[in-house]
Order: structure tokens, then sequence, then C-alpha cells
């Protein structure tokens, strides 16, 4: 019973953080941070670009194509992998706004959390951006070398989703170190309901709702974590 309890708490946080993520406000906030990263990576190609165009030292112009060639490549390659983090730290402007409308739209009657102010928010997606890619490319060689390192990068990123996501959502009704206590409290339950945002996050442009749908998400678990810890 106890199981099936959780496995259904969890998959009706699942379907609502879904049908979140679909909204008018959702699509907004995820337009918004795209954009963003689109217009960073864009600067960041022009800027290569431009000293690119000041490199004369090199005699050979098969050389210099490469050099163009490979770098291009490579920036490609980089949003790829970056794209995810970078949204996550754009997107973390207006997470505690998503959170509100969240909480607005389910939980009319509960008490309304208390807002973040903005610039504490930008640096929550910061720093998980920072800490998520972090850990991502620490654990990444083993992806190419060992079978279980995709195990493994599934398994970091639901801890880190999970415990970063769930103690900013608590964090609008409790002080960081009671929203801590609360996430080791039920520590197990939190980590394993980080594993869809952490599969989500593996999947090209999926990865870019991550950060809307898991702040939804854990909205959602925290109110039924909260209420069955009363």
């Amino acid at each position: 019973m106890g199981t099936t309890h959780y496995l259904w708490r969890m998959f009706s946080s699942l379907f609502k953080a879904m049908n979140d993520v679909t909204s008018p406000e959702f699509r907004k906030v995820l337009w918004t941070s795209v954009g963003l990263t689109v217009a960073l990576f864009a600067a960041i190609l022009v800027g290569v670009e431009t000293v690119l165009s000041f490199i004369t030292l090199v005699p050979w112009p098969w050389l210099q194509t490469t050099i163009a060639l490979g770098t291009g490549l490579g920036l490609l390659a980089a949003f790829f992998f970056l794209a995810g983090p970078a949204v996550a730290m754009f997107a973390g402007l207006f997470l505690d706004k998503i959170a509100a409308r969240v909480e607005q739209r389910h939980y009319p009657k509960d008490q309304p959390g208390k807002s973040l102010p903005t610039i504490p928010s930008f640096f929550f997606g910061l720093k998980f951006a920072a800490t998520a890619l972090l850990a991502n490319l620490i654990v990444l060689p083993l992806v190419f070398v060992f079978g279980f390192g995709i195990v493994l990068l599934v398994v970091v990123n639901a801890y880190l989703i999970s415990r970063e996501y769930f103690e900013m959502a608590a964090t609008r009704f409790m002080s960081p170190q009671a929203a801590s206590a609360l996430r080791k409290q039920n520590g197990g339950t939190i980590f394993i309901a980080g594993f869809i945002p952490a599969l989500m996050s593996l999947v090209p442009v999926l990865n870019l709702t991550v950060p809307l749908f898991a702040t939804s998400y854990f909205v959602h678990i925290f109110k039924k974590v909260s209420a069955s810890s009363v």
C-alpha cells in the first residue's frame, strides 16, 4: 500500500507538471530562456569568428580552413552540451514566479509561498547550472569508457535536480535550513522523484524544458511531502 501510494503521488505530480509546462506562462518563459541562450551562443560565435579573422600568422590556407572548421564544430558541440545548463541559468530569473503560478493554479486554498528576490533566483539558476555542468563533465568520460557511465550520469543528475529544485520550492515556505532538513528526512522519496527530470535531461530539445518542468514538479512533490510530514 505504501509503495502504491508513493507511486501514485509521484505520477500525479508528473502529470500535473506536464500540464503546467504546456500552459502559456510556461511557454513564454521557455522561449525567453531559449532565446537568451541562443543570443549568448551567437555572441560567442561572433567573438570567436572575429578573433579567427585576425589570425594571419598561419602561412597555409588549408590550416586556416581546418582551424575554422574545427572551431565551428567545437562550438556546435558545445552548444548542444551547454544549452541545457545555459537555459537553466536564464530560467532562474523566472522560476520563483513559475512556482508561485503553480501554487495559485493547483493550491489556491493554501497559504502562498514567500516570493524570492530576482537576484537570488538568478543565482539559484547559475549555481545549479554550474554544479550540474561540473558534475556532468566529471562523469561524462565514464559514459564512453564504461558501460555503467550513463547510469551514473542519470543518478548524479537525479540527485542534483531533486536536491536543488525541491529545496527551492520548500524555501518559499521555510528557511533554507528547514528546507534542507525536510529534504533529508524524505531523502529516498525525493531522490527517486528526481529520476524523471534526470532522464529528460538526456534527451536533446526536451532537456531545455527541464528547469520549468522540475520547478512545477517539485512544487507538487513538496506539497505532498510537507502534507504527509504534518
